[in-house]
């Protein structure tokens, strides 16, 4: 029999971990469970477990990334229009919700919620920035399924309000199982569509933002990240707008997609100071929704806005964009090869987004 390789030995280690985590996790749920009896089910040393897993709250953040589904099923129809995939959404997004007979620990992995991991500030803040971030990505498939889609509507306010019901609906499943007709809700969610939010895009800082820096800096960034959406690698070389974020400020992502031209590939670029638990975190939550969004978009319709996990910060430094961590807010305008603008600082993605970057004078170096 041959020998396994490192990395595959590696691997078989992390696959057993994950296995016994699971059963652990299933039975005692999080709080209750313990890493010696995870290494004990898995057959191996606690110091095994965490040489994979650091903490924990990572291993249990690993847990429910793994149960992410990833669907290869053919894509389906577009939604008949706003209600109809308000509906759609809700209906997919509810079959997680744990039955009567499910126990609270199987029931909360069954949710795949976080809810009670964070009681620290970075994490709580990290919490709110991603599910900003997954308002404006549900926004962005649902703006396709408007009427009068070519006009610039903006259903980020909606896309809230269907995850607020949503999430309070799994809340109520997890402390009384069994009550409620998730039929029901999803009907509700239907009916969101004739609300009128007065949804507008007037951030009142934008105005008071710094012009991005324009400059002719080399690009060459890291090949083969996946996008978090499509699941597919993603090509950084294109025209268009990266902006790198920390996960304290997510929510600028919207601003370089409302700033940015026809035709710009908007790329957000995801840094973080602890990738073991905090970029899992982000991991599951992103992962989850596109699972959502591709059993219920068509291709056309899916966010047209890519997220990368930048965990080792090769794209914030292809960018020239020095110690990123859960605060960053930076953003390049990618053209023709090369950096053509730099924004720092608040307001960097939608000051990168507006700049043409054209007429930059070729800074002989670095430039950065």
């Amino acid at each position: 029999m041959a020998r396994l390789t490192r990395a595959q030995q590696q691997e078989r280690t992390r696959a057993a971990v994950l296995a016994a985590a699971r059963q652990e996790f299933a039975e005692r749920g999080y709080a209750d469970a313990k890493v010696d009896r995870i290494a004990e089910r898995a057959a191996l040393t606690r110091g095994a477990v965490y040489s994979n897993f650091p903490s924990k709250r990572a291993l249990y953040l690993a847990v429910l990334v793994d149960s992410v589904g990833h669907t290869g099923a053919a894509p389906p129809p577009s939604p008949s229009g706003l209600a109809d995939a308000l509906g759609a959404f809700a209906r997919v997004w509810l079959e997680r919700l744990p039955l009567t007979g499910d126990t609270p620990a199987h029931g909360r992995l069954l949710s795949r919620s976080p809810a009670g991991l964070f009681d620290d500030e970075p994490g709580r803040t990290a919490l709110a920035q991603v599910t900003r971030l997954e308002a404006v990505l549900l926004a962005l498939a649902l703006e396709s399924c408007a009427p009068h889609r070519t006009e610039r509507v903006r259903l980020v306010r909606l896309a809230e309000l269907l995850l607020t019901l949503l999430h309070g609906a799994g809340h109520l499943a997890d402390a009384a199982p069994g009550f409620g007709d998730p039929f029901d809700v999803a009907r509700a969610c239907e009916h969101l569509a004739g609300l009128d939010l007065a949804d507008t895009w007037d951030p009142p800082h934008l105005p008071h933002v710094a012009p991005a820096r324009l400059v002719r800096d080399a690009w060459e960034p890291p090949a083969g990240l996946p996008d978090q959406i499509t699941g597919r690698p993603v090509g950084l070389g294109t025209d268009g707008v990266i902006a790198v974020l920390g996960t304290a400020r997510l929510e600028a992502a919207e601003e370089a997609v409302r700033a940015a031209r026809p035709g710009d590939q908007v790329t957000v670029a995801v840094v973080t100071g602890d990738p073991a638990e905090v970029g899992r975190l982000v991991r599951l939550r992103i992962g989850d929704l596109a699972g959502c969004l591709r059993r219920v978009f068509a291709p056309d319709a899916w966010p047209g806005l890519r997220v990368v996990l930048d965990e080792h910060g090769a794209v914030a430094a292809a960018a020239g964009i020095p110690g990123p961590d859960d605060a960053t807010e930076a953003a390049v305008r990618i053209r023709a090869g090369e950096v053509a603008a730099r924004a720092c600082g608040r307001g960097a993605a939608h000051a990168a987004a507006a700049a043409d970057g054209s007429a930059a004078p070729r800074s002989g170096g670095a430039g950065r």
